[in-house]
């Protein structure tokens, strides 16, 4: 029996079982320092449960922040809305007032009528000395209070178009109810609806007993 032939199979099979061994020992080696480097051998993506970076905590933050803005808005919005609808009520009743009690501006336009009307009698331009002294001061002193009785029923009427709270509204309708009376009073003041102006005696009457 030749044993050369089966001595050279014997020794041709080493060298590749050599080579499969190596192969498997680089292939563990490979493993190991993918590992190290926290990498898998297939090249994956690393472990979603790792920490975040610093970016990512700061993009968060810049989120949170918008989100709260946008919630905040809608709530400043309606606190500057009911803050501008009372001080617009309380502005119409504050008016809605003054048209029936007066102004300093209605008594100073009449004070100067008073004195415009006198100027005119002594330079011979006018005739009529009650219209002149008295009623053209009385008609601008009510067409002054006509003015902010208007006022305050535009100003009222613009509050009350909308939903407000109820003080707002009750106020509201308050300068409404003001202003209506002023623009009625001051109409009979300027057209003399209460009282006419006075009247000189007709020159030439007899005394008594005579």
């Amino acid at each position: 029996m030749d044993t050369t032939k089966t001595d050279e199979r014997t020794d041709d099979t080493k060298p590749d079982e050599a080579k499969a061994a190596t192969g498997t020992t680089e292939a563990d080696g490979a493993s190991e320092a993918a590992e190290t480097e926290g990498k898998t051998p297939s090249g994956a993506a690393p472990d979603a449960d790792a920490p975040r970076g610093a970016d990512t905590d700061e993009q968060d933050e810049a989120d949170e922040e918008e989100t709260a803005d946008a919630d905040a808005t809608p709530a400043a919005t309606a606190a500057t809305g009911s803050v501008a609808s009372g001080a617009g009520a309380v502005v119409a009743a504050g008016l809605g007032l003054a048209s029936l009690t007066g102004t300093w501006v209605g008594t100073v336009l009449a004070e100067r009528q008073t004195l415009l009307g006198q100027i005119k009698l002594q330079t011979g331009k006018a005739t009529d000395q009650i219209g002149t002294v008295y009623g053209a001061p009385w008609h601008t002193h009510a067409l002054v209070n006509a003015i902010f009785a208007l006022l305050a029923v535009v100003v009222a009427g613009l509050v009350l178009t909308r939903p407000r709270p109820t003080w707002v509204r009750a106020v509201a309708w308050g300068g409404l109810a003001l202003g209506i009376l002023g623009i009625i009073v001051s109409a009979g003041m300027y057209f003399d609806l209460f009282a006419s102006l006075p009247t000189l005696p007709k020159a030439g009457a007899g005394t008594p007993g005579s």
